[in-house]
């Protein structure tokens, strides 16, 4: 494979990293976990062949320092996009990282012993109520996590 194949091949594969990526996040914010789940063989394949090759200017099977200029033309988008993938990974690496604590988050209460003891209560007017009150919760009361549901609506 000479050197051009070898790049239009690996822009080839970037840009499908790129679009897998995409589909990767689309499919956790759906929460379909099946379908974030198939990617993965796809993405590990592609991360193993662009393991394989050194891009960089300077490696000897991309024509080493005397790069024709359509080559590093090439080689530029496809670090380029490369850059992009770095940040769609680390996008749905957060995603996955917040939703993880969430339902931690969510486990720990649900387990605690005293479940009134680790929520924190607030008033109508959003003042938190003192823990000697919230024994007797009245209607006027709600969770923090009732009062942010409403705000972002995701209840």
């Amino acid at each position: 494979m000479n050197d051009n194949q070898h790049l239009a091949l690996s822009l080839e594969k970037v840009q499908s990293l790129k679009t897998l990526l995409e589909d990767e996040f689309s499919a956790l914010k759906a929460k379909d976990l099946g379908r974030f789940e198939s990617y993965q063989a796809s993405k590990a394949d592609i991360l193993s062949f662009l393991a394989q090759k050194d891009l960089s200017p300077s490696s000897e099977h991309l024509g080493g320092p005397g790069l024709v200029k359509g080559n590093v033309l090439m080689l530029d988008q496809v670090l380029n996009i490369l850059d992009e993938c770095k940040t769609l990974h680390r996008r749905n690496e957060i995603f996955i990282n917040r939703k993880l604590d969430s339902i931690r988050n969510a486990l720990s209460t649900i387990q605690s012993s005293s479940s009134a003891a680790s929520v924190d209560v607030y008033d109508r007017l959003g003042k938190i109520r003192s823990r000697r009150r919230q024994q007797t919760m009245g209607d006027a009361s709600v969770s923090y996590t009732h009062l942010r549901a409403h705000e972002t609506d995701s209840y």
